[in-house]
């Protein structure tokens, strides 16, 4: 009974994002007649691997009731290294991809680490590494963009029958695996569980220590991945990449439905909080709106979420009087 009440409600959240993701393509398509071409829409699915990846290993964390600041400059620092590797060191793309998902994995790991075995906060250490990262993609580089080309560019080119990318189609598996591993491992239910009563499983004889780790040592992998993506789609590495993208990735995840104060979420929906915050981004640049106001809209919808999610989370601790004489099975 629970079980279908939570599928029954994921399901009609997704369908509302679905209809507000296809509201926003009508609108924009209306205001302007290059919104809804095929070009523009491949344009936009190339776009958001980054983010979608970022925004997949971030539901994890929030769902178990932590944060993480530090992705967008572990981002930078992943494409660093692969610059690095691959034009300094002359390494093959194999080895300085593998190197980059190492950084990314070992970044993950210290944050996961410092903040469970220390007790300090996930806010602290990951605000600490956000600095030190990005710190050493300055360091790692001169603080200069540089021009890769080739090596990394076909991640990005896109496939001659679909139009889309490689990159885009390795997000969608990413979407696909991590809600798989969600919705039916126990490694998925430990995750709910710990965000939504953590004591309760340490009663339950579970260690939760290694499995927040865990969490973040993947948030971190995804951001490596995230980096190969977003160098190749730029053919170059930059130091400044992923300024902010840790906020777009918890505005994402936050309008897809998954709960700020941890024990719900899902990996599908915030998927389509990814779709749209871009679609949003793309059509307001389309139709000519200013990067203030472009910030401002995209600001409104973040805070409008954040309050969906408290007032969701306040029904379900105090629902009203009839829906717990319902539960309850008292009637009038």
């Amino acid at each position: 009974m629970e079980f279908s009440m939570r599928l029954t409600s994921r399901l009609a959240e997704s369908i509302a994002l679905l209809a507000i993701w296809l509201g926003l393509l009508l609108l924009f398509g209306a205001l302007s007649h290059h919104f809804l071409t095929a070009s523009a829409l491949r344009t936009l699915a190339n776009s958001i691997p980054p983010l979608t990846l970022v925004s997949a290993g971030m539901t994890l964390v929030l769902i178990i009731g932590a944060i993480d600041l530090s992705v967008g400059s572990v981002l930078g620092l992943c494409g660093a290294v692969l610059g690095v590797a691959l034009l300094d060191w002359h390494w093959p793309f194999a080895a300085a991809a593998l190197l980059a998902l190492i950084t990314g994995l070992a970044a993950g790991t210290i944050n996961g680490a410092l903040s469970f075995y220390l007790g300090i906060p996930t806010f602290i250490v990951t605000l600490g590494m956000l600095e030190v990262a990005r710190g050493l993609a300055y360091l790692a580089t001169n603080s200069q963009t540089k021009y890769i080309g080739t090596p990394v560019e076909s991640l990005a080119n896109p496939l001659p029958v679909l139009g889309v990318s490689t990159a885009f189609l390795l997000a969608v598996v990413v979407v696909a695996g991590t809600q798989m591993t969600l919705s039916r491992s126990v490694f998925g239910r430990h995750l709910i569980a710990i965000g939504s009563n953590e004591p309760a499983v340490r009663l339950a004889g579970i260690n939760p220590r290694w499995t927040k780790i865990a969490v973040f040592a993947l948030l971190g992998v995804f951001t490596g991945l995230a980096a190969l993506c977003y160098t190749s789609r730029l053919g170059s590495s930059d130091p400044n990449a992923g300024v902010g993208l840790e906020l777009s990735a918890i505005a994402a995840v936050v309008i897809g439905g998954t709960s700020l104060m941890g024990g719900r979420g899902s990996v599908i929906n915030s998927f389509l909080g990814v779709l749209v915050i871009a679609t949003l981004g793309a059509g307001l640049a389309q139709v000519g709106a200013s990067e203030p106001t472009k910030r401002v809209i995209t600001g409104l919808v973040i805070i409008l979420a954040v309050v969906l999610d408290a007032w969701r989370h306040h029904l379900a601790s105090k629902p009203f009087p009839l829906v717990r004489r319902l539960f309850s099975g008292k009637h009038a």
